[in-house]
């Protein structure tokens, strides 16, 4: 394996500095990406990824700047490397804020038990006998 860093690298990197600096703005995180990365060699297209987010963010999000991520290390241009990744990374930081995720647990109107929960109840009274309604519950708590 080369020392090259990956896309996935790049980005794990300038979620790192973003943790560090919340506040930051995506100017200076580019900025800092650029500096940091200018004297390495370009990654390898063939690994133009982020996996990882796969199941936080949808594709289309993600993968927002990873075309403007080719663009670059086919210039050889880091400010485009690094404009990817911000745009990537903002997508990433966005989507759970705007997307209405029902794991967020902020949002507690997405909880879809909530609606069916009586009628949901009734059926069970109706359909189950009471002795494994009653060991049901149990199992519940």
């Amino acid at each position: 394996m080369s020392d090259t860093a990956t896309v996935s690298d790049i980005f794990r990197r300038a979620l790192e500095i973003r943790a560090a600096d919340p506040s930051g703005s995506y100017k200076d995180l580019a900025a800092r990406i650029v500096s940091e990365y200018s004297s390495q060699p370009f990654p390898e297209t063939a690994f133009l990824t982020i996996p990882e987010y796969d199941n936080i963010a949808p594709e289309e999000d993600w993968t927002a700047g990873l075309p403007i991520v080719l663009r670059g290390i086919q210039n050889e241009d880091w400010k485009d490397v690094a404009h990817g990744i911000v745009i990537s990374l903002e997508q990433v930081e966005n989507y759970p804020k705007q997307s209405g995720r029902e794991d967020d647990p902020s949002k507690e109107w997405r909880n879809r038990d909530k609606g069916i929960a009586s009628a949901e109840e009734k059926n069970l009274e109706k359909w189950m006998p009471e002795e494994l309604m009653a060991m049901a519950k149990r199992n519940v708590r």
